[in-house]
């Protein structure tokens, strides 16, 4: 259903609420015509269901299983965009030591309940056989014929980590293509914005309070910024009175504990999106240490004391 904000100057945000990829995508656009406005959405709707056919793990026929069903088999010839992706996910994989890891699609899913029915958690021992199938290093690419391929049978990727901001990056450059000089891509809370408001001020976001769901903490002002968020406040389990993200360690196989929510700001929805899981993998001070050697990247987390911490190059206001 189409929203519109009118100003005085014509110029008016127009935006759209749709289910994409598995979740909401919330496509704005300034613009001073009501059509051309929702000409320029309906694009960036097809673009990111464009995308979405080639990553999914829903569809026997996407080159994403396509590589799953021949692994330990043989290589799979993929799109040069598929093949370019997995290897940005594997070069993010190698920067974070493996806590990003495109291979987490064949972890036994059987083990991992995170709701109020969860009352336990498996044994170490069966968490880390759970995880023994996830190593990104066994991803062979062989650029010469953009072909993929996994060495061990079982092996499974997925781009939950990564594929709904690069959805959101290739949505702005469409628009951005088609002379949208102004608006946000929002992908279920990872989202690249550019441009300003219709009054000139730059866009404005909220970060969600991780203990109250949609009450912000702080706001950040991002216009040609992105920013994802990855916490414990969607998806969870509480055992013993402790609580439990849906976070997987890929190395140990169990939820990761000590941070409420990552939140990363970067020029690239991609890069925040890949970023923000593998800093609640690391902790405070590694996943701290990480983005301070990196350019361009900051970081906010919060800690299960409601600490706030951030990166070197970030001052907030709460």
């Amino acid at each position: 259903m189409p929203i519109t904000e009118t100003l005085e100057n014509k110029l008016t945000t127009h935006r759209r609420i749709v289910r994409l990829m598995g979740n909401r995508f919330e496509i704005s656009v300034v613009n001073d015509d009501v059509q051309s406005a929702q000409e320029h959405i309906d694009s960036a709707v097809t673009e990111i269901s464009r995308i979405e056919k080639l990553l999914t793990t829903f569809s026997d026929e996407s080159q994403t299983n396509e590589i799953n069903r021949n692994a330990g088999i043989q290589p799979v010839e993929v799109d040069q965009e598929v093949f370019n992706l997995i290897a940005r996910s594997l070069r993010i994989s190698d920067l974070t030591q493996g806590a990003f890891d495109i291979t987490y699609g064949s972890i036994d899913k059987s083990l991992w309940n995170f709701d109020v029915n969860m009352k336990q958690l498996p044994d170490a021992e069966t968490a880390r056989r759970s995880v023994s199938l996830i190593n990104y290093r066994n991803v062979i690419l062989d650029a010469s014929n953009n072909s993929v391929y996994l060495k061990e049978k079982g092996m499974r990727i997925g781009f939950g980590g990564i594929g709904k901001g690069y959805a959101a990056d290739k949505a702005k450059l469409l628009l951005q293509e088609r002379g949208v000089s102004s608006g946000i891509v929002n992908a279920a809370g990872d989202l690249v914005t550019w441009g300003n408001q219709p009054n000139g001020y730059p866009w404005t976001i909220a970060i969600a309070d991780p203990d109250h769901g949609i009450t912000p903490f702080s706001t950040l002002k991002i216009s040609n910024m992105a920013i994802a968020t990855s916490g414990d406040y969607e998806k969870f389990a509480i055992i013993n009175g402790k609580k439990y993200a849906h976070t997987i360690d890929p190395k140990t196989g169990l939820p990761v504990g000590g941070i409420k929510s990552v939140s990363i700001i970067s020029p690239s929805a991609e890069l925040a999106d890949a970023m923000a899981t593998p800093v609640m993998v690391m902790g405070v001070k590694v996943g701290l240490d990480l983005i301070n050697q990196l350019k361009h990247i900051a970081c906010i987390i919060i800690d299960d004391n409601n600490q706030i911490h951030s990166s070197n190059n970030i001052n907030i206001k709460i």
